[in-house]
């Protein structure tokens, strides 16, 4: 005499989403402009033009480049536009900050390309335990950007989850 096993939360209309599916994977390579600094603080045209000239830029190849300056001091805006275009035609991405800037600008990024009309209607779960340390900025972005079009969302796991939102 053998039970069928039935699998509820298959049949329960749930969609889980995993936010670790839309976690940076390149990697992350920060640009300190420090040492390309007079003396570590002042920015002189002609040498930061020729330190820029004389990088490996290809280094930076399919990965997500930070750009940061850990010394106290002015940074003109064209010069980071001298850097973007030496990097572009080898990162992904380019980021003014640290590596965590830079990884939290790229989730984001990620988070709003998702297609937000592959959930109308539905009851989704969004994923809350991992092997990545997801950031709260991750959540308040998913849970943005699918209120709009869900009919209810959820936090968690299928069979045991946090009411987050309900279509009224």
């Amino acid at each position: 005499m053998s039970e069928e096993i039935i699998n509820k939360v298959a049949q329960s209309g749930l969609y889980t989403l995993d936010l670790e599916d839309y976690y940076p994977r390149e990697e992350i390579l920060v640009l300190d402009l420090k040492p390309l600094l007079f003396m570590e603080m002042i920015l002189k045209e002609k040498d930061f033009r020729a330190s820029l000239q004389e990088m490996n830029w290809s280094r930076y190849q399919d990965k997500i480049l930070a750009i940061t300056c850990t010394a106290d001091a002015i940074i003109p805006a064209w010069a980071y536009m001298l850097i973007a275009v030496q990097a572009e035609p080898y990162a992904i991405a380019i980021v003014l900050g640290d590596h965590q800037t830079a990884l939290q600008e790229t989730f984001l990024a990620n988070l709003r390309s998702v297609d937000t009309d592959a959930f109308i209607d539905k009851r989704v779960v969004v994923k809350g335990c991992g092997d990545l340390q997801i950031g709260g900025f991750a959540y308040l972005e998913i849970a943005r950007r699918l209120r709009p079009v869900v009919k209810s969302i959820m936090y968690g796991e299928a069979c045991s989850n946090v009411p987050v939102y309900k279509k009224k």
